[in-house]
């Protein structure tokens, strides 16, 4: 048993820092990269990137650090570090709603839109960038907290 519960919570650690660290890239390269771009060469690109992402390498990252982190507190439910599982899990989780509440919206309003005309591409990607790129700094900064709450209960839990 102690060996499933050690590679659960190695699987959670992965899993939750490669999220956060997907939502920061976004947030610090990958967005700032596109605005600067241009307007119709970024609209095509995250059209390309939304395309991209979704692969089952994506799904497993993403759904694991929730799988992998709710399964680590059940697993671990009678030592210190269930409850540091428990809000890891939850700071894992809140990024996901956000996900398929405001990001995957406007991701699928942005593919509907196509080609986009040089004239419309600057109305297109700023009414989609500005809240696409205000909720992915909240979720990289929620995931990351999930994630930095994980390794601080390892610390403060250990023999």
């Amino acid at each position: 048993m102690s060996q499933l519960r050690d590679t659960v919570l190695v699987l959670a650690m992965t899993t939750m820092g490669l999220t956060a660290g997907l939502y920061a890239a976004f947030a610090y390269s990958v967005m700032p990269g596109l605005q600067r771009a241009g307007a119709q060469s970024a609209i095509v690109s995250m059209q390309r990137i939304n395309v991209a992402i979704v692969n089952p390498l994506f799904a497993l990252i993403f759904v694991g650090a929730i799988v992998f982190g709710v399964l680590g507190a059940v697993l671990w439910w009678g030592d210190p570090l269930r409850w540091w599982l428990v809000a890891a899990a939850v700071l894992v989780i809140v990024p996901v709603l956000i996900t398929m509440g405001v990001n995957v919206p406007l991701n699928n309003r942005l593919d509907a839109a196509g080609t986009v005309s040089a004239t419309d591409a600057p109305t297109v990607w700023a009414d989609f960038v500005r809240p696409w790129v205000q909720w992915n700094i909240v979720r990289a900064g929620v995931s990351t907290a999930g994630f930095v709450v994980l390794i601080v209960g390892l610390l403060q839990t250990r023999d």
